[in-house]
């Protein structure tokens, strides 16, 4: 299938690095780095499971999440939302000012490219901001780490601890490419995916201005994750989550927010494909009651985003686009994609959109 894409050579040079990668159809094949890039130029999705080896999990399908009695069954969440007064409060605390300023630094990296100094320094100014939002807080349950990898860029993991260790987790990758030239070229990755980044923590800080959030006493715990190397194969967001399998980690719900400020039709795109369709419909829910524009169903594909790496370890998942996918922003992996394209209003809405999801999910002790 892929050959009839993109032409790979049969053999590598010698001494070339070899990556392995896990295709739609099940199909792995190693290619060179140069051969990756030509793939991903190609629009051919995959999972880069070099790292995994032969610990990689299992994938489970979509939406099955235990299993009980020995039946099959599908992990619930709310019909119903409980928590509108205190999100509303949060909302009003939103701050597109402080999301604009925040970008502004965080694309004005030369490139956020995982093997790349700039990626490795933008990652450390996101660890230092994330640091000072917690510090500012005041909060005692509340922290971040580093999580090292085999490339340079490292990724970022903030918990704020709640009373059980039942995790609800929202993501977005924090690295960029130039597509044209991925290890050298300019890429400000403004859309793709610093305002998902942006967007997420924004969150973050309004979330611990909530006193029952910042006293620990949600039933549930909240992670943000900021991943490192999603356009080199998702490969900070499956070291997370093949982790998080490996150590029994209950992860009862995640979601995806990689690119939310590009919409030419003002509408969400939530995608159907490789996700859980239960907590595909709370989202939906968390729409209808907090945000002020409408949504469309659309696909993106195999391992379009991170939310396939929690979904392939077992874990439910959702994702919310910016737009429908046929609707996706042209600028994106190249110089193109700057701060003055991105559409504030529309990352308001992701930020109701995500300040809904963590806090009726932080107090939803039945998921």
């Amino acid at each position: 299938m892929v050959d009839r894409f993109v032409k790979l050579r049969a053999e590598p040079l010698e001494g070339e690095p070899m990556y392995t990668l896990e295709f739609a159809d099940g199909t792995t094949r190693q290619v060179t780095e140069d051969e990756k890039w030509a793939l991903k130029r190609a629009h051919i999705r995959f999972f880069d499971i070099t790292d995994q080896g032969d610990e990689l999990a299992v994938f489970s399908p979509p939406s099955v999440q235990a299993f009980a009695d020995g039946e099959m069954t599908i992990q619930a969440f709310p019909t119903t939302l409980t928590q509108g007064t205190a999100v509303r409060s949060l909302i009003a605390k939103y701050s597109i000012d402080n999301v604009r300023t925040t970008l502004t630094k965080f694309s004005s990296f030369f490139n956020r490219y995982y093997r790349s100094t700039y990626g490795v320094q933008s990652a450390q100014w996101l660890f230092d901001t994330v640091s000072a939002t917690i510090a500012a807080s005041g909060a005692k349950n509340v922290s971040v780490r580093k999580v090292t990898h085999t490339f340079s860029q490292f990724s970022v993991v903030a918990t704020i601890t709640g009373t059980s260790a039942k995790t609800v987790v929202v993501g977005a990758h924090q690295d960029s490419i130039n597509q044209g030239n991925p290890s050298n070229g300019e890429a400000a990755g403004a859309d793709d995916d610093g305002s998902g980044s942006m967007a997420i923590l924004e969150a973050f800080r309004v979330l611990l201005t909530d006193a029952k959030i910042v006293a620990g006493q949600a039933p549930n715990t909240l992670e943000f994750h900021w991943y490192a190397a999603e356009e080199g194969g998702l490969l900070g967001s499956q070291a997370i989550f093949q982790q998080y399998a490996r150590d029994g980690r209950n992860v009862a719900a995640m979601l995806q927010q990689d690119m939310v400020g590009y919409s030419p039709k003002g509408v969400f795109g939530v995608i159907t494909d490789n996700v859980s369709s239960t907590l595909t419909s709370f989202t939906r829910l968390v729409i209808g009651a907090y945000t002020s524009i409408k949504s469309v169903d659309t696909k993106c594909g195999y391992a379009c985003s991170d939310h396939a790496s929690a979904t392939r370890s077992g874990y439910p998942s959702a994702f919310v686009f910016e737009a429908s996918f046929s609707d996706s922003n042209p600028n994106i992996h190249s110089v193109r994609d700057t701060i003055d394209k991105v559409n504030f209003p529309h990352v308001l809405e992701h930020g109701k959109l995500i300040l809904g999801f963590m806090y009726e999910l932080a107090f939803a002790p039945n998921i």
